[in-house]
């Protein structure tokens, strides 16, 4: 096990195939820097022209297809003051009459919501525009909205969405601390990172969250001949499993049907049983339902499965 440190000099706006920066083994530690979803970096120099610049790709020796790739967020924080969003509620969130009250959106990166982040005290401070809100201020929860592996079949998949393979999914609970799976489709996995968000709410209704330039810091375990379909995280309450689709309702049948053959194959319930837990038990999340694939986290909380003899 070996702890690499990696300075980007190029990024890429797409999950795919592309030529990695740097082969590491499994139980290796990355300690690196994301852009903004904008392309900035900490000194707000435009480092990157398009959505979601990743950095990466890392190439895992040993990972095949059909092999479980897990990555310990270890450390997430914000490495400059200034975070931006959207003000405005995306227009597919709201009925349609009040969309005639919205002005359009502006280019992406150029939002114009200013943030004051603080991450000594541990704050996100509204800086404009003067609203009724005021200097309205907001705990941070840095988290990663968009990272994952290179997707089959030789595809480059645009960071603006998700899929099977991981990328934009917006979902808050990708915090520090947790571990993120996802399912290996390529040699080498071929792991990016990027997108970080120094708080979100649920669904990144505004198209954004406050987003911001970090230094990260992850953890990469290879599960092998472990097949997964969909990306799961586990945090210390609960297994989650994310289903990437549009409509909605597609994306919840996926985050379902792969929590249900997590709790099958893992925690040796059978179908029937891991059904009706399910039924009574099972927690919804929103991720993402600003971008082109909507995100949903199916839930199952730790201390169930533990009543149950089951962790």
């Amino acid at each position: 096990m070996s702890i690499h440190t990696f300075e980007p000099v190029r990024y890429y706006s797409a999950l795919g195939t592309y030529d990695p920066v740097m082969t590491i083994t499994s139980g290796d530690t990355v300690i690196t820097t994301t852009l903004d979803a904008g392309g900035r970096d900490a000194l707000l120099a435009k480092r990157h022209v398009g959505v979601n610049p990743m950095t990466g790709p890392f190439y895992i020796a040993g990972a095949e297809p059909g092999d479980t790739l897990r990555v310990r967020l270890d450390r997430i924080t914000p490495n400059r003051r200034y975070g931006w969003t959207g003000t405005q509620l995306a227009p597919n969130v709201i009925d349609p009459e009040d969309n005639l009250a919205l002005s359009p959106l502006p280019d992406w990166g150029e939002r114009d919501g200013d943030w004051d982040v603080d991450v000594d005290a541990g704050t996100a401070t509204l800086v404009e525009p003067a609203t009724s809100l005021g200097r309205f201020a907001i705990p941070i929860r840095p988290m990663i909205g968009c990272f994952g592996v290179a997707p089959p079949g030789d595809q480059a998949i645009s960071t603006a969405t998700s899929s099977t393979h991981g990328g934009n999914m917006d979902y808050k609970g990708f915090v520090e601390g947790v571990n993120a799976f996802f399912p290996v489709a390529v040699p080498g996995a071929l792991f990016f990172i990027g997108d970080g968000h120094a708080a979100q709410g649920c669904g990144e209704v505004v198209g954004t969250g406050i987003e911001i330039s970090m230094d990260v810091q992850f953890t990469v375990t290879l599960l092998k001949g472990k097949k997964i379909g969909w990306p799961r995280m586990e945090n210390d309450t609960h297994i989650v499993a994310l289903g990437n689709a549009r409509p909605l309702d597609q994306a919840l049948q996926h985050a379902t049907s792969e929590l249900a053959r997590w709790l099958q194959a893992d925690y040796e319930l059978d179908v029937m049983g891991s059904h009706i837990l399910m039924g009574q038990c099972i927690e919804y999340e929103i991720g993402n339902v600003f971008d082109p694939a909507y995100t949903v986290a199916a839930k199952m909380s730790k201390s169930l499965l533990a009543v149950l003899g089951k962790v």
